[in-house]
């Protein structure tokens, strides 16, 4: 039937409405036809008129005819009748009803819905002068920056309990960070976030300021316990979790997955070969390529966040980067966060996106792979060197020519695919929220691995290995990956440091050789927070890098090999094991309703004394005399192309000092010519600009600004202007001032000529 009018409608050019009746008539025909054959609809003769469809070759006699005329008229009347009566009353019930063709709205969903909210806050910290946090280079001090960092909050409540879980753009969350949030946290809202609900992790940016730890290995490599590095860092948390504690509301989420290929290699393939041949057998890849995506709505519909996971390193800025960056998956999340939220700057409109981190351990996203940089011939495939240059010449590079479009691309990869999971997402997150959280002494789990055997973790230590690094950033020192043998040289000079291992410790992590035997350590076991859907599956989420960094979990099989990844697994072979049992005990406490019955575990340490800072204070800022700071070195163009660059170059920026944090450093601004007013279109958390600060001799600096235009920057009146704030002394006093500096305008054209 639906057919037979489309067609019909076609042919006559008729309107919906018509044809809805059309369609019906056409029916009628059809069927008038059938029985009898004797009637034909036409719209441009308006008139039914008989058909005689028997007197041209009637094969009867007139006799015969006549003879079943009458009873065939009679039948064929009453037929006729009675399809009459029913085609007027079906046209009267159609124009009775509504003739709008937009589809009935579904029902809505019968699940229960959650509280949620969702909150983004700046983090970034200081720009200059403090160590990067991932790379473990000493040298690599930020001196900009490329993009800033923010953390993200996601609070969910199904009425009884709530859990929040917080993505931020840093390196991993250290000890220090959550218990100071926690502590924040308690201070403000009372028992409402505790240890056991709240979930702190990081994207893994290795381009984030370092010093937010309270432990010795790291402090030495980020320069000690840097105060004005952890603090923005905490703020930021907490600030996120409380913008997104006020805007909670009722709403729903969808949950969806799919797979991201060419985006990602394994940075290990040697190690992950040791594995059974039968687990690798149970995977197409030797890397996790799923993304899973959780989008949050209101009850309307509308989108208010997203939650992703995808498991690679954020490392495409390689160790060479000297600028504050939140990496491949902060750029996703600026790409999603710009659609989602049309005309706002960076940082700012009420969607939240936020990718996060998962298994990462030895994914790269530099997918060209490793190769030596002074031959351009691929590493050693065991040890990951160079025959000349060692592990310091091989690097793993791509996609892009160079970090910041690999970034881009790898960013971009991301952010596309969770888009398209996050725009067919129907299949709808229920149940309860639960949470089990527990304190775990690890250096002493004893492990049952079979119905003979019992195992037990070591106390911690770090192999030769973990200075050799990785593909993604080698060491400095003559180190390889899949040392099983100690160096004389260096086990001397480190056993006098740091003490030298016991003939116990040494043989509970064979087949390590131990580097570094940092000792006795209490650390926590990272939550489990397991969400229960209403087809009666459970959704499995590694959240890595969370309430505390214990470095690397391999499979004992990978651990034998002893590469990087097996070296900085701190615990010895058996630790998966342990953490398989303790993460068993946990979902156990849960499916039970035993949460409550767990033991709590030792508490971690806050130190109050011994957090050094090693960086020296920040001297008083100087600048030439007869100049001001701020001033404009190097002035602009009159004029620049669409997908040009302008550079700007004002004097004598003090960014460790700045006391607003998140307050921008850089923006671009457009003059509007109806209201003379300059509008804000780019600030230094965009992708279109690179802040880069130098620090020069004789206490002073200057700071270069540089404005990538993109295509779509309309032709116009621009300025550049920058931010910052010097120190100087007033008496013996150190005085914090802020200062600012603007270039001349500018025009941005399609063409030099007009």
């Amino acid at each position: 039937m639906c057919l037979l009018g489309l067609y019909y409608s076609v042919l006559s050019g008729i309107s919906d409405e018509d044809r809805c009746v059309a369609e019906l008539l056409t029916f009628e025909a059809s069927i008038s036809q059938i029985s009898a054959g004797l009637f034909y609809l036409s719209r441009k003769t308006p008139e039914i008129r008989p058909i005689n469809t028997f007197s041209a070759e009637a094969p009867h006699s007139a006799g015969i005819m006549g003879r079943k005329s009458s009873s065939l008229v009679v039948t064929l009347a009453v037929l006729f009748g009675a399809m009459t009566a029913i085609c007027v009353t079906l046209i009267v019930l159609m124009f009775t009803k509504t003739t709008h063709t937009d589809p009935e709205p579904t029902a809505p969903p019968q699940n229960q819905p959650y509280l949620v909210g969702v909150g983004r806050a700046d983090c970034t910290g200081p720009a200059a002068d403090v160590p990067l946090m991932g790379y473990a280079n000493t040298q690599q001090k930020a001196a900009g920056i490329h993009t800033r960092l923010y953390s993200r909050a996601f609070i969910i409540d199904d009425g009884s309990r709530r859990v929040v879980f917080v993505t931020a753009d840093v390196g991993m969350i250290s000890q220090r960070v959550r218990l100071e949030v926690l502590q924040a946290l308690q201070q403000k809202y009372g028992d409402v976030y505790r240890q056991d609900n709240v979930v702190l992790s990081g994207t893994h940016t290795h381009c984030g300021p370092g010093g937010y730890f309270q432990y010795t290995l790291f402090m030495i490599s980020s320069g000690g316990f840097i105060k004005t590095s952890i603090q923005p860092l905490v703020d930021g948390i907490v600030k996120s979790i409380n913008r997104a504690h006020q805007n909670m509301r009722p709403g729903r989420i969808y949950r969806n997955r799919g797979e991201l290929d060419h985006s990602s290699i394994n940075r290990s393939p040697h190690s992950y070969l040791n594995n059974p041949e039968d687990e690798r057998l149970r995977y197409k890849d030797n890397t996790d390529n799923q993304v899973l995506v959780l989008k949050f709505t209101d009850l309307d519909g509308d989108g208010i966040g997203m939650l992703s996971w995808f498991a690679v390193h954020a490392v495409s800025m390689n160790y060479t980067n000297r600028l504050v960056s939140s990496d491949n998956m902060g750029y996703a999340s600026y790409l999603l966060e710009q659609d989602k939220n049309p005309g706002e700057l960076p940082g700012q409109g009420s969607f939240v996106a936020a990718f996060s981190s998962s298994n990462l351990g030895d994914v790269s996203p530099n997918t060209r792979g490793p190769v030596c940089m002074n031959t351009g011939l691929p590493c050693d495939y065991l040890n990951s060197s160079c025959p000349v240059g060692g592990t310091k010449m091989c690097a793993a590079f791509g996609p892009g020519d160079d970090m910041f479009e690999s970034t881009r691309i790898i960013g971009q990869n991301i952010y596309r695919k969770a888009k398209e999971l996050y725009a067919t997402a129907v299949d709808e997150v229920t149940g309860s929220v639960q949470s089990a959280h527990q304190w775990v002494n690890m250096t002493d789990v004893s492990v049952q691995i079979n119905d003979t055997h019992t195992v037990r973790t070591c106390k911690p230590a770090l192999g030769h290995s973990f200075a050799a690094g990785t593909t993604d950033g080698g060491g400095d020192l003559n180190f390889t990956q899949g040392a099983v043998e100690g160096d004389p040289f260096w086990d001397g000079i480190v056993g006098v440091l740091l003490g030298k291992p016991s003939n116990e410790t040494k043989e509970c992590h064979h087949p390590k050789p131990i580097l570094f035997n940092t000792g006795e350590m209490n650390t926590p076991l990272p939550q489990l927070i397991m969400l229960k859907m209403l087809i009666m599956d459970t959704e499995v989420v590694i959240a890595g890098l969370s309430n505390v960094y214990t470095h690397y979990i391999t499979t004992y099989e990978e651990y034998q090999v002893q590469r990087y990844e097996g070296a900085s697994t701190i615990y010895g072979p058996h630790t998966l094991s342990a953490y398989l049992q303790k993460y068993r005990g946990l979902a156990r406490a849960i499916a039970q309703n035993q949460v409550s019955e767990l033991p709590v575990g030792p508490e971690p340490p806050f130190f109050m004394e011994s957090l050094v800072s090693l960086l020296p204070a920040a001297p008083v800022d100087r600048k030439p005399a007869n100049t001001s700071f701020g001033e404009v070195l190097q002035q602009v163009y009159p004029i620049y192309r669409q997908v040009g660059l302008t550079c700007g170059v004002p004097q004598g920026s003090e960014l460790v000092q700045n006391s607003e944090r998140d307050k921008t450093f850089v923006t671009v601004e457009i003059l509007d010519n109806r209201t003379e007013t300059w509008e804000v279109v780019h600030t230094d958390a965009s992708w279109e600009t690179r802040f880069h600060w130098l620090k020069g001799s004789n206490q002073q600096s200057n700071a270069t600004i540089q404005w990538f235009i993109p295509p779509s920057a309309p032709s116009g009146s621009y300025r550049i202007r920058h931010f910052g704030h010097y120190k100087a002394l007033k008496g013996l006093r150190p005085i914090i001032s802020p200062y600012e500096g603007s270039s001349d305008v500018f025009r941005v054209a399609s063409s030099f000529y007009y």
